[in-house]
């Protein structure tokens, strides 16, 4: 199987940012033998055990006797009956990133992976069925609207929220910059559903921020797993390595993801060669893939204490980061439990422009939990509420330090 450039969390889409947690871009092609290319034609491709009569009986029927009711109804053509068949198939598995796109929805979908950066800029994905924010992005128009990590979406701008499929929603949110979208939105601690527009804008993607404090605890704040987030972060442990300090605070919180490539290199920092970060489980369907440390080890004789701050907004390269370095004995959780973003996908290409996202594989930590599961727990629990927010305190980063001033 050939692979493209591997994404933790997938990518910036036009109006929020869709973190797919491993994603195979354009990597496989359905062969069917058909004159036009398209999928759906050929017979070697039916499954021996499935019964296609109701679908077609259904078919003949709509095909027969079906009246349009207004003037505005149109009906649908064969391909687009197709079309509609096939979601509905992708949709029976219940899986939010599983999802198929028609040929105008995928070339959307295309542009949005290759970085369209217009929009609102903030990720969201499905938690317990409800599509959710899974955290802003820094200085997006998003955050500087007031959305937060953990908002659950009612409606957008007047379409119900409710059932819609993650790539559905994101389309809604999407647009150029300029244009507004009004997102109806409930929030724990708050009693009320409540609206936020925002208007779309140009996204500018920050990567990290890291300072010494008074007390000698060095800060790393990570905002993203970009490709140049490496560098930057490299840079920065250097800084932390010139200050002398033991003590450091690793800020993953509102940290939806980015390249799995990333996460890996900025684990091996920490670990030595050889040792397990992440392991691909393909449900046996193929063999796993184990992602280990390259060996960088740049405290193998140095002292460190580490924490890293963690919420529901750290998702997908967040989580295995934390994951890896928690469960090697390197770094202690501290906030509240991860977003549980933990799958892989692959595109592959149907036919006739038309593509399906597929679930193929799910990522597991060192010691074999599904991070999809729940997400990871915090060792030190500490909330951030919206009080706090507003007072300017931050009782989590006060948890972190107390922990690394201890002893």
């Amino acid at each position: 199987m050939h692979r493209a450039k591997v994404k933790a969390a997938a990518t910036l889409a036009a109006a929020a940012l869709i973190f797919t947690a491993g994603l195979y871009l354009g990597v496989r092609q359905l062969q069917t033998g058909a004159a036009d290319g398209s999928p759906f034609s050929s017979e070697t491709l039916a499954p021996a055990n499935a019964d296609f009569s109701t679908l077609w009986k259904a078919w003949r029927v709509l095909e027969e006797d079906y009246v349009p009711t207004r003037a505005s109804s149109t009906i649908p053509t064969e391909t687009e009956r197709v079309y509609g068949a096939v979601a509905g198939l992708v949709k029976s598995y219940g899986d939010p990133y599983t999802v198929f796109f028609p040929p105008k929805e995928a070339e959307s979908f295309q542009e949005e992976i290759s970085g369209a950066f217009e929009g609102v800029g903030m990720e969201i994905g499905e938690r317990d069925g409800v599509l959710t924010v899974v955290a802003p992005l820094k200085n997006s128009p998003a955050e500087k609207a007031g959305v937060r990590s953990g908002d659950k979406l009612l409606l957008i701008d007047q379409t119900p929220a409710e059932h819609l499929p993650v790539d559905e929603a994101v389309q809604l949110i999407r647009g150029p910059g300029g244009t507004s979208v009004t997102l109806t939105l409930t929030r724990a601690g708050i009693k009320d559903p409540f609206k936020i527009s925002i208007v779309r804008g140009v996204i500018e993607i920050p990567t990290i921020n890291f300072v010494q404090r008074d007390d000698g605890i060095f800060v790393i704040e990570l905002y993203n797993f970009s490709a140049i987030s490496v560098n930057r972060f490299r840079d920065a442990l250097r800084e932390f390595v010139r200050s002398g300090g033991s003590k450091l605070i690793f800020d993953l919180r509102g940290n939806p993801g980015g390249y799995l490539e990333a996460s890996v290199e900025m684990a091996s920092y920490f670990l030595p060669v050889g040792e397990t970060i992440v392991t691909e489980d393909f449900n046996k369907k193929q063999e796993n893939v184990i992602h280990r440390s390259r060996g960088y080890n740049v405290f193998k004789d140095r002292p460190l204490k580490m924490a890293i701050l963690v919420d529901g907004g750290s998702a997908s390269a967040s989580e295995i980061l934390a994951g890896a370095l928690q469960q090697q004995g390197v770094a202690t959780l501290v906030g509240t439990k991860t977003f549980g973003k933990g799958s892989v996908q692959q595109l592959v290409e149907l036919g006739g422009g038309a593509e399906l996202k597929i679930t193929i594989a799910r990522w597991l930590t060192p010691n074999g939990t599904s991070i999809s599961e729940g997400g990871l727990k915090p060792d030190i629990a500490a909330e951030l509420t919206e009080g706090d927010v507003k007072d300017g305190k931050d009782p989590q980063r006060d948890a972190a330090v107390k922990y690394l001033l201890a002893n």
